[in-house]
């Protein structure tokens, strides 16, 4: 069984989902744990099954204290850049919390600017248990995401890549053109809109 650290006190922690994708929004969710209602198991998202991941967000979302889901579209992302629209959901989902953390714990080398202190953790999501329960969030609400655009959009097999250049992707958009929810700004889809 993986031990992830678990800090004292109202700790966020917080991660994104779809930084690399071409389509589709940045998804980030911020958590606190309750100590006295531990939740076994967690790890980072991408070390873990579709299915495992669906069942511990229901359990993260029973027993947290506080989480929070929030986004950046695909319009800031091409507006911003990834990594400002990244740090924007991340602040977004910690402002939306219902109990106001002291501290807040980053997946990644860069923070957002927070009403609270905020620390970056490189690979949190696979020593923080705050951090780990919160990749699962944005991982699991963002794949349900694009299985919803898929429905919008089956030509492009979202519900089958989630958005990541798949060579089933970039020839799908070869065949189909960009669609309204695609990043202009990601190279694949800028060199299409050129053609």
């Amino acid at each position: 069984m993986l031990l992830l650290l678990q800090p004292e006190g109202l700790v966020c922690g917080v991660d994104e989902a779809g930084r690399g994708p071409l389509a589709g929004p940045v998804v980030a969710a911020a958590v606190i744990l309750d100590p006295d209602n531990p939740i076994v198991d967690l790890n980072d998202s991408k070390k873990l099954s579709a299915k495992r991941r669906e069942v511990l967000a229901i359990e993260i979302r029973k027993k947290a204290l506080a989480w929070a889901v929030a986004e950046a579209s695909v319009e800031e992302i091409d507006r911003i850049n990834i990594l400002q629209a990244s740090l924007l959901a991340m602040r977004r989902a910690v402002e939306a919390l219902g109990i106001q953390p002291e501290h807040a714990l980053i997946d990644g080398n860069r923070c957002p600017l927070l009403p609270c202190t905020a620390q970056a953790i490189i690979g949190g999501d696979g020593k923080v248990a705050s951090i780990a329960a919160a990749s699962i969030l944005a991982k699991t609400v963002r794949d349900a995401g694009m299985k919803e655009l898929h429905a919008v959009y089956p030509m492009y097999g979202f519900d089958r890549h989630m958005g990541y250049p798949t060579t089933l992707h970039l020839k799908a958009l070869r065949d189909h053109g960009v669609s309204p929810v695609h990043r202009r700004s990601y190279a694949p889809v800028a060199q299409l809109l050129l053609l």
